[in-house]
């Protein structure tokens, strides 16, 4: 290659070689140029260019992971740093085959505690990869153990606390007691002789509520009321067991919601409800055996090194006291405890009631018997995903051979129920059936108390009604804004995390505690308090 310029230094000629006149014109400014400074800078773009090649071919050649060279400085300003790294296959091959140095390195106790430990660690030693890795791996396993115990530990935690009494309730069942054995106000007929016929006349709007809990209860009947257009055409029917009648009697008979009409019925008032003449009390006497032998507690439970945590917490709560208390199965019992009613809305006693529910009665039933929201459809996955697989044991071939495992499962805490389409059933049987199938299986076809073999017997009898009446989940997760718990018709506490416990989630327990009349002498003295 041959280069010409001009005497004027206004044209730069470049000749090819092997004689072609093929030429390239450079223009250059009009000011006069020095052949000195032409030369120099065709000589410096010329080293540039060979010193960007040799940077090039060093940083191909060198090792990008112990770039200690000049070339790394090439590397930055020619090359654009990629926005991402991949991480090495040799990371992923250590971490899967390093079983026996991630032994040997947790029985010499060199599993590092932290995050930053094992960092500055890191940076100290100058570890290779294989360290590092196993190492990382390490305290991943650490931190996945701690993380599980605390998890248990939460969930034993919150099985202790939500299977005793507070102290308080016990305060107020005991004074609520000793009223009614000494103050004759306290042991006025409920209701009063006039209003007796009304309680089986249908024309009113007829309420079930089964419970041992006083304050609960109490909650219950003044949320139902204080939020009702027609308080004088309801009436409330309160049943409890023979211990917490007197209390529960006394606790209405001194507070009377008029001009609803409430009635307190103990279970040792009906005469056929009675062991030999109630399967279901039989079932429990057997459950309650089988339950100590089989499970053998919550210590048992929870030294369990190979269930996880949430399979931990269901075995839990399947030994609460409520999943085996008379008060949670009496509602298989409702047309004969009933017989003179043709529709009732059962409603649980952790539920707080926030708009009238007298439109409950015109709902077109259809010929079901069980009114109820479904829990497989809605906007909180977490609580509203229930289906059959969620309650029944799909292993069990009596389960897996007789129903199917996305049947979408429904709600306790607020159903109608119609009386007369259910006296046309065998739902009550199969009930009992199914109890005495589940006993006989050692508890091997389900963990919770009553809603699975209610769901079972209920099975082709539920009227699915609108969400809007029944919002679930106060009682175990704390996603659910109090704005959404506002805009619900009925509240649901299930779960542990009642709003009379001291485990009950802070943002919600507003809702329930309004309820509640803290200059009443009976809370004042039990030292019941809003927080």
């Amino acid at each position: 290659m041959q280069l010409h310029i001009s005497p004027s230094l206004r044209h730069v000629t470049v000749f090819p070689g092997k004689g072609v006149r093929d030429f390239i014109k450079v223009k250059v400014g009009s000011r006069r140029v020095s052949y000195r400074m032409v030369f120099y800078s065709l000589l410096f773009i010329t080293f540039l260019l060979r010193f960007a090649f040799v940077l090039t071919a060093m940083e191909t050649i060198e090792n990008e992971n112990n770039c200690s060279t000049i070339g790394c400085v090439g590397k930055r300003i020619w090359r654009r740093k990629p926005e991402s790294m991949n991480v090495p296959e040799e990371i992923y091959r250590i971490l899967e085959e390093s079983g026996d140095e991630l032994e040997e390195i947790k029985g010499r106790s060199e599993v590092p505690q932290s995050l930053e430990e094992f960092v500055a660690e890191m940076k100290s030693s100058k570890s290779d990869l294989k360290t590092f890795s196993v190492k990382l791996k390490a305290l991943v396993s650490l931190l996945e153990e701690k993380t599980r115990a605390a998890k248990i530990q939460e969930y034993l935690y919150r099985h202790v606390a939500s299977s005793s009494i507070p102290k308080q309730l016990h305060c107020l069942a005991l004074r609520l007691a000793n009223e009614h054995s000494t103050n004759v106000g306290a042991r006025l007929q409920l209701p009063s002789p006039a209003f007796v016929p009304y309680l089986v006349d249908n024309s009113f709007f007829h309420f079930v509520l089964a419970s041992d809990n006083v304050l609960a209860t109490s909650v219950v009947a003044t949320s139902l009321l204080r939020n009702s257009l027609h308080p004088e055409k309801v009436v409330l029917h309160i049943i409890t067991d023979q211990k917490s009648y007197n209390s529960m009697h006394a606790w209405f008979s001194l507070h009377p919601l008029t001009p609803a009409i409430i009635e307190v019925k103990g279970l040792h008032h009906f005469d056929w409800f009675t062991k030999g003449k109630v399967p279901v009390l039989e079932a429990m006497e057997k459950d309650q055996r089988i339950r100590s032998e089989f499970r053998g507690g919550s210590s048992a439970i929870v030294s369990n090194n190979t269930d996880k945590p949430y399979i931990i917490a269901s075995k839990l709560q399947a030994l609460s006291p409520k999943y085996n208390s008379v008060m949670n199965h009496i509602r298989i019992h409702l047309p004969e405890l009933f017989p003179s009613l043709d529709k009732v809305v059962f409603l649980d006693d952790d539920i707080v009631v926030q708009t009238d529910l007298s439109p409950l009665w015109d709902i077109n039933m259809r010929g079901k018997v069980n009114g109820a929201v479904q829990t497989c459809h809605g906007d909180d996955k977490f609580v509203m995903s229930k289906r059959f697989k969620n309650y029944l044991n799909f292993s069990h071939p009596l389960i897996s051979e007789n129903f199917d495992p996305n049947v979408c499962a429904w709600a306790y805490g607020m159903n109608i129920f119609d009386l007369k389409a259910w006296r046309k059933t065998n739902i009550s049987h199969t009930y009992h059936y199914w109890l005495q199938k589940n006993l006989k299986s050692d508890l091997s076809l389900w963990q919770l108390g009553t809603l699975p073999p209610s769901l079972i017997a209920f099975h082709g009898h539920v009227h699915i009604i609108d969400p809007f009446w029944h919002m679930l989940g106060l009682g175990y997760q704390d996603n659910t804004t109090t704005a959404d718990a506002e805009r619900a018709g009925v509240i649901h506490f299930n779960g542990r995390a009642k709003p009379w416990l001291q485990i009950a989630f802070p943002q919600l327990r507003p809702l329930w505690i309004k309820y509640i009349d803290f200059n009443d002498k009976f809370i004042n003295k039990c030292h019941i308090r809003a927080s």
